[in-house]
């Protein structure tokens, strides 16, 4: 079986299911595993590069409100990776490429692919989708073992912080304007310990005031914007700091999103390890490899007592 994922956490399913020999195609955003590197790009996003986080959600809600898709896709090395199986989102209109485009353009194909579509909104339908595409892809088997490992980390989690103080936890998954972390984000701060005072699991990402976030008196701020690493949200976060600071955290973070938090995968295990440890760093050890900012001196010298 030929597959051609067209979106990131997909693929980084594929190679964790052990099927990275299978698949012959991917997106410009797909950089886990490395392996992925090597295959060709599929996609691109219309969105210039250089933009700053509130010019990035203008231009977003331009091409979106006059009905454009935000990625194009190519469609002849599309048809030249000739594949069996594409596996994409319809989750979120600014992640991917369109669900319904991708349809039409899979209809085209002289391969006539299957297309499946992988959207869930808690963590617990994340692990599922593994199973999913695990028997889509005739390695059912592989799937149930996955999930059932990564289950065992995250009960692993919950069990060395059960008993501890929850502090109240506001997570951002852009700043310009702030969004409250939505989907299984604020399922995976419960699971580390903490107690999600922003976003609503199982729901869409939403946009919050500062005033609104200063109102949950947080304190703890994790900064993970969509799609950015440990030390370019660093960077983004420390743009906001007069207004982070206002919010009364005595301690704010910013995590490696693109790897641990926005992308529905496997990985998203170890967001939930790296929130265990940041809230309770005495029970839960630090993942390794993963990458985070304690931004905490620069932000938060004014703390509430």
């Amino acid at each position: 079986m030929r597959i051609a994922s067209l979106v990131p956490s997909a693929t980084e399913s594929l190679f964790a299911l052990g099927l990275g020999e299978r698949v012959v195609a991917v997106t410009h955003e797909c950089d886990h595993p490395a392996e992925a590197l090597q295959l060709p790009r599929l996609t691109r996003s219309v969105i210039p590069p250089g933009l700053a986080p509130d010019e990035i959600d203008a231009t977003v809600r331009e091409v979106t409100g006059r009905g454009d898709p935000l990625y194009e896709l190519d469609e002849p090395k599309l048809a030249a990776a000739a594949p069996d199986l594409i596996v994409t989102q319809a989750l979120c209109a600014v992640c991917a490429v369109s669900y319904d485009d991708v349809k039409t353009v899979a209809a085209r194909l002289p391969s006539r692919p299957a297309v499946i579509s992988l959207d869930p909104h808690t963590l617990t339908e994340v692990l599922d989708d593994l199973v999913r595409l695990a028997e889509a892809t005739g390695v059912r088997d592989r799937g149930t073992h996955l999930r059932d490992e990564l289950r065992t980390r995250l009960d692993d989690v919950r069990d060395a912080v059960a008993g501890a103080p929850r502090p109240r936890v506001a997570t951002l998954e852009w700043l310009a304007p702030p969004y409250a972390g939505g989907h299984w984000v604020p399922e995976m701060v419960e699971l580390a310990g903490g107690r999600s005072v922003a976003g609503e699991p199982g729901r869409d990402s939403r946009t919050v005031t500062w005033e609104e976030l200063m109102t949950a008196e947080p304190d703890v701020v994790v900064a993970m914007p969509c799609g950015l690493y440990a030390e370019e949200a660093a960077q983004q976060t420390l743009t906001y700091r007069g207004e982070l600071e206002a919010l009364g955290a005595g301690t704010v973070y910013a995590v490696d999103a693109a790897s641990s938090f926005s992308r529905p995968g496997p990985r998203l295990t170890e967001g939930v390890e790296l929130l265990g440890h940041l809230l309770h760093p005495h029970r839960v050890p630090a993942p390794e490899g993963l990458s985070f900012r304690d931004l905490s001196p620069e932000i938060c010298s004014g703390v509430r007592g």
